[in-house]
């Protein structure tokens, strides 16, 4: 029950339990799946914190995504403000910023990761085209991995360089993990005229951006296109597996879940293929919760 994760946690005063029951509440309703895979893998004693982080990561997200470049530079400018004041004060009135304040508290190491997720996602506001791979790849570095350590940063090694030998591992995760959502997220991006494939990797193919609206599409180089990230995807998910043994073991059950699910995600869009053009991909749920519940299993019998 939830009331006993938070007695494990130590979070024990009225105000600061109902706060973080709030942001439980808002991640089982928007992100289900990873509120599924914190519930039933980690340890109690993380269980909020990690829930807030994605509460918050949610948030920024949503703040900066609307609008003009410039409404969403000065949602941002505007968000910063509220996010710094709340981690110096220790509150706040936003309750999501309050109960991030108190996670902060909780694990210090956490300002500098927040810090350099506000700062990368500079980089998410101004990004409209990608012209070429190493730009893909800045955009990883500054934006996609700072997000990803907010989280995976409570469940890093400590010490060198088993921290340092994680944090590659991640970078190698993420930008597989990104690239998928580059794929599945195709006609929504191309709608909205901000697509995540690059100029470069798009002639590689013979293909510009305008070739990837459904009514204009040449089929077969974009099912080229679509099998070549797949298997650089899996080659980078394979690297990314040192993160599932660096880590403490309590930690281990829930990443190697996550990794799980990223290549469920990688079969379903090279299954997808062309169709990637009109909709979106995604991963079967009953193999995803299957993923989870070999974990779960695996843990108890660790127990």
């Amino acid at each position: 029950m939830w009331g006993g994760v938070l007695d494990r946690a130590g979070v024990r005063e009225p105000e600061t339990r109902e706060g973080y029951t709030v942001q439980a509440r808002a991640v089982r309703r928007f992100a289900p799946a990873e509120y599924m895979a914190a519930r039933l893998l980690l340890p109690a004693q993380l269980q909020p914190d990690l829930i807030v982080l994605v509460a918050f990561m949610h948030e920024t997200d949503d703040q900066i995504d609307r609008g003009s470049r410039a409404e969403r530079e000065a949602a941002l400018h505007r968000w910063g403000l509220l996010v710094s004041d709340a981690l110096a004060s220790g509150t706040s009135s936003d309750p999501l910023l309050r109960t991030l304040a108190w996670t902060v508290r909780r694990h210090p190491a956490l300002r500098s990761r927040i810090n350099a997720f506000l700062d990368g996602a500079a980089r998410e506001v101004a990004w409209e085209q990608f012209s070429s791979e190493a730009e893909v790849g800045q955009y990883i570095k500054e934006y996609s991995l700072p997000a990803l350590m907010l989280s995976m940063g409570l469940l890093a090694p400590q010490g060198e360089p088993e921290a340092a030998e994680f944090e590659r591992a991640c970078l190698a995760l993420i930008t597989a993990w990104q690239r998928l959502d580059f794929l599945e997220d195709l006609p929504g991006d191309v709608r909205e005229g901000r697509v995540g494939i690059s100029h470069q990797l798009l002639a590689r193919h013979g293909l510009t951006v305008h070739d990837l609206h459904p009514e204009l599409a040449d089929t077969e180089p974009f099912g080229q296109l679509v099998v070549s990230e797949v298997d650089a995807a899996v080659v980078l998910l394979k690297a990314a597996w040192p993160i599932a043994t660096l880590a403490a073991g309590p930690h281990r059950p829930f990443l190697r879940a996550v990794l799980r699910v990223q290549e469920l995600r990688a079969a379903a869009v090279r299954k997808a293929g062309v169709s990637l053009l009109s909709s979106p991909s995604g991963p079967s749920k009953v193999r995803s919760v299957a993923a989870l519940l070999l974990e779960l299993g695996r843990r108890r019998l660790i127990r």
